[in-house]
């Protein structure tokens, strides 16, 4: 009774740390019910708010927003915004909390649980390369020039999308495939403040668009009314433009020819798995694992590199281009063509070489949830308990904006 006590007297408390917070407002906009809030100092999570949905973790591009603690009394949003860094956990007074084996207990289960609906905490792949993250900030910044800009998708359609090649010189910016890079666009918004900064992933390999040249390559689509991907779609070669980053420690690469990488996407969600491909061909070009690409588009004309990618041998990579907007065809989604390819996936779920990455728009999430789920009912295989499993081994992960 004593224990069971002390349990009901701890809360659960979703903080951010101010350390890794890159301030781009993505969980202030995301929370569903006001629960962030800024100043100019940090990025906070109101308790008497938060009703910890969780929607504001997956889109988090430094996993700043995925941290927490049980505490006895909340920390106040005032004490919050004064912070330069998360506290340590506290120790729990035994006269409201029992025995410290009860604590540890307790302590052990809230914090699962913060994590339950995404099926854990993320974690990178075991053979990933340790990133490099946070090496220049906005106070900071690394000067890159504009080395090419090109539009990928044809002229005549709705999908203005570029790719963008910077230069960084002799500036030392370490990527590995998987991470993002911040941009800064210049001028200041409606209230007269420094525009947010916006992220974009990197769509080249690690030692660059170029082997050994210090650039990186973006794909960015130009949104209408978007301040930073106009500023980036209209830029021209030699401009300079301000980075921030490199942000990402779990959307990596796995560095093992052996694995299985599964990789589903849309749009400028291929980005990172153009990477991927570039650094497989680079560096593993007899990998014994299999990589396998469902990319989603309206049609061919609006799918970026979608010409290239006919050049990519079937060897290094298995190709499924899906289509939503053929005239005189059913539309299909990539969760529609996974069911149709069940076998391949269900055979590639089933071992634990496999890795599986997501990204792209957050609408295409749950489809392929369910379209996962369904392959393994009829594979005999359970989702529900294999999802955490994979993403507690660092084998499944999920960046969809």
């Amino acid at each position: 009774m004593a224990h069971d006590m002390a349990a009901s007297a701890l809360k659960k408390q979703h903080l951010i740390d101010p350390e890794i917070c890159i301030r781009c407002n993505t969980c202030e906009a995301t929370c569903p019910v006001g629960a962030v809030t800024h100043d100019d100092n940090n990025y906070v999570v109101d308790a008497e708010k938060c009703n910890f949905c969780l929607d504001c973790i997956a889109p988090c591009p430094t996993g700043s927003i995925d941290n927490w603690r049980v505490v006895e009394q909340a920390y106040s949003v005032d004490a919050q915004l004064g912070w330069n860094e998360l506290p340590t956990q506290q120790e729990l007074g035994e006269a409201a909390a029992g025995p410290s084996q009860a604590i540890d207990g307790e302590v052990e289960r809230i914090l699962e649980s913060a994590h339950a609906g995404l099926g854990g905490k993320a974690v990178a792949p075991a053979s990933a390369a340790k990133p490099t993250v946070n090496l220049y900030r906005r106070d900071r910044p690394a000067i890159a020039t504009v080395q090419g800009n090109f539009r990928i998708t044809a002229a005549d359609t709705e999908s203005d999308i570029h790719h963008i090649v910077l230069s960084f010189g002799s500036t030392v910016f370490p990527v590995l495939e998987g991470q993002s890079i911040g941009v800064v666009p210049p001028g200041a918004n409606a209230q007269g403040k420094p525009h947010d900064i916006r992220l974009y992933s990197i769509a080249s390999a690690r030692d660059g668009e170029k082997r050994n040249a210090n650039n990186v390559s973006l794909t960015i689509k130009r949104v209408e009314g978007g301040v930073a991907s106009s500023y980036m779609c209209d830029l021209k070669v030699g401009d300079k433009v301000e980075v921030t980053g490199p942000y990402g420690a779990t959307f990596l690469m796995p560095n093992d020819p052996e694995i299985n990488i599964v990789m589903i996407c849309t749009g400028t969600g291929s980005a990172p798995f153009r990477a991927f491909t570039e650094r497989r061909r680079r560096a593993m070009p007899g990998a014994s694992g299999k990589a396998i690409m469902f990319f989603g588009a309206r049609s061919p004309q609006e799918l970026p590199y979608f010409g290239p990618l006919q050049k990519v041998p079937n060897s290094l990579l298995e190709k499924h281009l899906v289509f939503s907007r053929i005239p005189g065809a059913d539309k299909e989604y990539v969760q529609d063509r996974m069911r149709t390819e069940g076998k391949v996936v269900a055979a590639l779920l089933a071992s634990p070489q496999t890795h599986i990455f997501i990204c792209g728009l957050k609408g295409m999430e749950s489809g392929v949830d369910e379209a996962i789920a369904d392959i393994c009912r009829k594979s005999g295989l359970d989702w529900s308990r294999l999802k955490p499993e994979m993403r507690g081994q660092g084998r499944l992960h999920v960046e969809t904006y």
